[in-house]
């Protein structure tokens, strides 16, 4: 059988279920990976199943979300990220080492693999050849501990590219376009897979880019073959043992194909406020620019920072502007340092951030009131930059360079300069010295739990019937942080009782209130694609703590569903949209079978008791799934021997 590069990394760790486009199947995961905002609560799970070891070929803890340290909190969750690492055999990244995704695909990704991350944009690891899924945390834990990861099979579409990118153009431009194609929606059981002769002139890290950002569309994981240029990145890491050639066969098929000329493509941007909003910069050219951030998992490689720094040198941010500065790694970051780069950039006036994710996720360096704020980074949800009337674009490193230095947005190819060629290293700088290895001595580690660090939440069974008001109402795209804010909120993500209090606060600073007054079930209504962006699993979590038992919406994205499920809230859809319309904030309603019509896999119908409508909404759910639902969460069906019932 012919098969496409997908397949063959599937159906090579293909575990449970059959492979059959639309139905669950469960996969053998090689390597997982955490980072602080969710990793404390996926340990913690991980410790509350009652998990021993690890089971994978490596997990990574890694430190690099919250690491502005503001209080004992966060410092707290550090303490305790780095002994439990040590205790179950997990390699830790210490804080200042680098963010996640540009970490691991630096020094652990490797072609052929799967790799699980509690993080949306673990996909980054597709650049160079993994199968790299997003996915909660619980899920994470359970895959860490020998579990399967279960999944959707999915349909795949090849990207067939062709040509070669102009001067100016780049990798993110590729991904904006895709974003323009694709939408933001209605891609879930999705993987992108990248062919065509265009490959062969992108590098690791600008496909790295491109498949980092397929998380915005919604995809399940975007990827590249592994080709001479993969060898060639893993050489020059010192890592060429890890490298295999990854090519689909001559005739595999796909579900669809979209074609790319790389040579036609022309500098784009994200607007304000989806990633999705996309236009050509030449009909931005000339508004007035507040802000530059350059960094993030999108786009902080060695060759993104090296073409930013010759934009820069000799040349100094306007005046009125400040531009930030975050380098992706340790790597990169010395080797900046040494080769001058460094002092280019701050020559210019940059402010060199740390490595680390801190102005994508709103934890520093928020924009102005107002501001416009122009940004390399992956998502520019409203007040997601921690300032909710902030203008945030998404922009390639280049045009944000120029807009550092001109003071607005500016078409890089009308810029008084030659575009920066810069030429991958034969070598990376291969210092490994911020890992703490596991060792059997550590093995013996205490694990150190702050006043911050709970234990983590459990619901109770699924009710027999469903009875409850619908606490908020909301409309298409809400995203997770709608639903449960980043930047300095984060430093609650181990105390769940504190950090449910800002549930919905961008949207409706009452909610929490209300759900804890609240005398029967909580029910939130929503419009398409609900739960978008983060895969932060406290957007499920803190609603459930708060009493909510339903989301009914028109649609779901495939990250928070499966979230929703595993902490025993039923994500609904309406059979038809329009019902959406038939419900209000303030209505009661009831489904009298709930516990029993779910378990059966039989449609749900909902009375409101306001109007006496009687709507159907389906479920979505594998009859694994229905039966984490009856628990009352994964945690409880994992722990209670998988009964489930």
């Amino acid at each position: 059988m012919r098969q496409n590069i997908v397949e063959k990394i599937l159906t090579a760790h293909l575990k449970e279920g059959d492979f059959v486009k639309g139905s669950e199947i469960g996969i053998r995961i090689d390597q997982t990976l955490t980072q602080d905002a969710t990793g404390t609560m996926a340990y913690l799970q991980f410790e509350a199943m009652g998990l021993k070891e690890i089971k994978t070929d490596l997990s990574v803890s890694y430190v690099d979300h919250n690491t502005v340290q503001v209080g004992f909190e966060n410092a707290d969750d550090h303490r305790y990220l780095r002994t439990v690492a040590a205790r179950y055999g997990v390699v830790f990244s210490r804080p200042g080492n680098g963010i996640c995704h540009q970490v691991h695909l630096e020094r652990f990704g490797k072609p052929g693999t799967t790799l699980l991350g509690s993080d949306s944009h673990t996909p980054t690891g597709g650049g160079i050849g993994q199968i790299a899924i997003g996915a909660g945390g619980l899920d994470v834990a359970v895959a860490m501990g020998g579990g399967n990861f279960y999944t959707v099979c999915p349909k795949v579409y090849q990207v067939n590219l062709t040509g070669e990118l102009k001067p100016w153009v780049t990798a993110k431009d590729v991904v904006l376009k895709m974003l323009e194609t694709l939408t933001t929606k209605g891609n879930v059981g999705v993987m992108l897979e990248y062919g065509g002769p265009g490959v062969r002139t992108l590098s690791v890290p600008q496909r790295a880019t491109i498949a980092n950002m397929g998380a915005e569309m919604g995809v399940t994981c975007s990827i590249f073959p592994s080709d001479s240029v993969t060898k060639k990145f893993l050489k020059a890491q010192d890592r060429e043992a890890d490298w295999i050639e990854l090519k689909a066969d001559e005739g595999a098929e796909y579900d669809r194909v979209i074609d790319i000329d790389l040579s036609s493509l022309e500098p784009l941007a994200a607007a304000p406020h989806s990633p999705g909003n996309i236009k050509q910069v030449s009909e931005l050219a000339g508004m007035p620019v507040d802000q530059v951030c350059i960094g993030s998992c999108t786009n902080s490689s060695f060759r993104d920072m090296m073409t930013v720094a010759a934009i820069l040198k000799g040349r100094t941010v306007i005046p009125g502007l400040t531009l930030a500065i975050a380098p992706g790694s340790r790597q990169v970051l010395q080797m900046l340092a040494r080769n001058g780069a460094l002092a280019d950039m701050i020559g210019a006036g940059a402010r060199i951030m740390e490595s680390a994710c801190g102005f994508c996720i709103g934890n520093h360096f928020s924009p102005k009131s107002g501001g416009v704020s122009l940004r390399t980074s992956n998502r520019n949800f409203e007040a997601r930059s921690g300032t909710k009337d902030a203008q945030v674009y998404l922009v390639s490193p280049e045009v944000a360079a120029l807009a550092a230095v001109n003071g607005k947005f500016t078409d890089p190819r009308k810029a008084a300069m030659d575009y920066p060629e810069v030429k991958e290293p034969s070598e990376f700088l291969a210092d490994d010295t911020m890992f703490v290895k596991p060792t059997a001595a550590l093995k013996k580690t205490e694990v150190f739990r702050g006043p911050n660090i709970g234990e983590p939440p459990r619901n109770g069974k699924m009710p027999e019937a469903l009875g409850g008001e619908v606490m908020i109402k909301v409309g298409d795209k809400i995203t997770t942080d709608h639903i449960m804010p980043a930047g300095a909120r984060l430093k609650y993500r181990s105390n769940v009782p504190k950090y449910a209090e800002f549930v919905f606060e961008h949207v409706d600073s009452t909610f929490p209130e209300r759900c804890l007054r609240s005398k029967s079930h909580n029910i939130i209504v929503a419009g398409e694609s609900y739960g978008q962006g983060s895969s932060r699993e406290h957007a499920a979590m803190c609603p459930m703590y708060l009493g909510v038992k339903a989301v009914i919406a028109k649609s779901f994205e495939r990250i928070h569903a499966a979230n929703l499920v595993n902490f025993g809230i039923a994500p609904l859809t309406f059979k038809d949209p329009a019902d959406y319309d038939r419900i209000e904030k303030g209505d009661r309603l009831s489904c009298r079978n709930w516990r029993e019509d779910y378990l059966a896999g039989k449609p749900i119908f909902v009375t409101n008791e306001r109007t006496g409508d009687r709507i159907e909404c389906g479920c979505g759910c594998s009859d694994r799934q229905r039966a984490i639902l009856a628990a009352g969460g994964l945690l409880n069906h994992t722990t209670s021997g998988n009964k489930g019932k």
